[in-house]
């Protein structure tokens, strides 16, 4: 048996017929997705004034990768389902079988098309996601966030240094408040020595740079003992700046908005500094970076499996299936990113359950066909 079988009329036809229908359903689904509310909101926007027809334009254009990234495994499980029940309501499906074509054979097209839509999947949400994203959040002036708070600890995990960040945009950060803490401790608290409140601070290579400061002196009592004004103050120096910038920066964003290579990155830097949560959180994400293209192969096999279907037998049944199993897929993806964020599951487990489940459930269909 040959590893790669020649390439024929029926594969070039069931890929074609595959691909075809795949597309529509991508397009299908793009159009209702972003019909809706997105669109409705783009014109509001436009006919209040607030966005200009190339903005609106250009936002809805930057919508389309998140889109595709759902569109992708659906339209394709759509796709494959749509062609071979058309196949087996005009018998074709019956001649293949009759002139000695095996189920892997008929599947084999569909499953070089799956492969390629994975690869497109894969592309879509490492790299064309974050850019579309941070192109979209340009148009809007860019990040902004109410507040984040950088914890600075010793080698024992003692805190030494507290930075309350009220505000941020890209380098430069506004109402910081920094907490001194002296070597002084208690069971229940640690002693604060100095409290330095800024108005403005600015990122650089090594270093935070605090200007137009109070500093607020406290006693071991915690009594104010003295106020003072300071027109610049240095903090965070050397690779404390560097890691508390990186986590600040990522902290308003969601991970779909970081491409594979730097949330890496950012997930060991969320276990160096040990927020547990958030590093449970973001490995499971990343993991589904990659097990979630290779979806798109099994909800192919899955597609072609539910078309297999008798002359007479109601079409609405498949398609049924189809839906309940990636309304399924979609609506529990939340509840394990929840389990692996609070420890209740690893985050390899969490990961690669759905497509399990998904793998399962195309052996289970497979034996009920009898092919």
């Amino acid at each position: 048996m040959k590893l790669f079988p020649k390439i024929t009329i029926y594969d070039k036809y069931i890929f074609n017929q595959v691909m075809f229908a795949t597309i529509v359903a991508i397009l299908l689904f793009t159009v209702v997705w972003i019909a809706p509310e997105m669109l409705l909101n783009t014109i509001k926007r436009t006919l209040a004034g607030e966005y200009g027809v190339k903005t609106a334009i250009l936002v809805l254009f930057y919508e389309l990768p998140k889109i595709l990234g759902k569109a992708f495994p659906v339209g394709l499980l759509l796709g494959t389902l749509f062609t071979f029940d058309k196949l087996s309501k005009d018998s074709e499906l019956t001649i293949f079988r009759a002139v000695g074509l095996s189920f892997r054979r008929i599947v084999a097209p569909v499953v070089v098309l799956s492969l390629i839509v994975t690869w497109l999947c894969f592309v879509t949400c490492d790299k064309l996601i974050p850019m579309s994203v941070n192109k979209s959040m340009a148009l809007g002036g860019g990040y902004i966030s109410t507040q984040y708070i950088y914890t600075q600890k010793d080698k024992d995990g003692i805190p030494t240094q507290a930075v309350v960040i009220s505000k941020f945009s890209k380098d430069t950060m506004y109402n910081v408040i920094v907490l001194d803490f002296s070597k002084k401790q208690y069971s229940d608290v640690h002693q604060l020595q100095n409290i330095y409140y800024a108005k403005t601070g600015k990122n650089f290579q090594n270093k935070w740079e605090l200007y137009d400061i109070t500093q607020y002196q406290i006693s071991n009592d915690g009594i104010f003992i003295d106020i003072a004004k300071l027109p610049k103050m240095d903090i965070l120096e050397g690779e404390a700046a560097k890691n508390a910038f990186t986590l600040m920066t990522y902290s308003v964003k969601k991970e779909r908005e970081i491409t594979n290579s730097d949330l890496h990155n950012y997930i060991k830097l969320l276990k160096k500094e040990g927020l547990d949560e958030e590093y449970r959180y973001m490995l499971n994400k990343y993991l589904q970076r990659f097990f979630h293209p290779f979806v798109c192969v099994l909800l192919a096999i899955m597609g072609t499996l539910l078309g297999f279907s008798k002359p007479r037998e109601q079409r609405l049944i498949g398609f049924t299936i189809a839906i309940g199993c990636i309304f399924l897929y979609y609506i529990t993806l939340p509840f394990f990113d929840l389990l692996a964020e609070k420890g209740v599951l690893p985050p390899l487990i969490t990961a690669i359950f759905p497509p399990f489940a998904f793998l399962c459930a195309i052996v289970a269909f497979y034996k009920s066909k009898d092919l």
